[in-house]
């Protein structure tokens, strides 16, 4: 009876691997997902930091309008976006922070651009985008304020 067990034990265990054929067909089906999810999923990386940067301009935007209404002007292009945390210019009616955290950089790890007066606007505010140069498309799309 203990030889019978054995036996049965060791025929279970020869058939229970996998061949090399069957491990090829494995990893060519994996193969086949990352290629066709990788690409869709980089892409949705790159449409999430576009977000974040038209996030972060409108949270800009709205600090440098706060700046105006307490001020009376925007903050001019020598002060910056700086003057939304720190009164550099001892503006007297000056009621700040209007952030409340350090100006950000945009999603590209780089300052956020900002003129005043602006040539679209009271002021101009952008990100050149992930390649960093004016104009592009996709994720090097610039994000702008106006």
């Amino acid at each position: 009876m203990m030889k019978d067990l054995k036996e049965f034990a060791c025929a279970g265990i020869k058939n229970k691997g996998f061949t090399l054929l069957e491990l090829l067909v494995v990893m060519v089906i994996i193969g086949l997902l990352a290629a066709y999810v990788g690409p869709k999923y980089f892409e949705q990386i790159g449409k999430s930091e576009t977000k974040t940067a038209r996030a972060q301009l409108d949270a800009l935007g709205k600090g440098l309008d706060q700046y105006r209404i307490d001020v009376g002007h925007y903050p001019s292009s020598e002060q910056g976006l700086a003057a939304l945390n720190i009164n550099s210019a001892n503006e007297s009616k000056w009621q700040g922070p209007y952030l409340k955290k350090a100006v950000p950089k945009d999603p590209w790890d780089r300052a956020y651009l900002y003129k005043s007066p602006g040539e679209h606007g009271d002021y101009d505010l952008y990100s050149l985008g992930k390649d960093g140069q004016l104009g592009g498309t996709k994720e090097s799309e610039d994000v702008l304020s106006w």
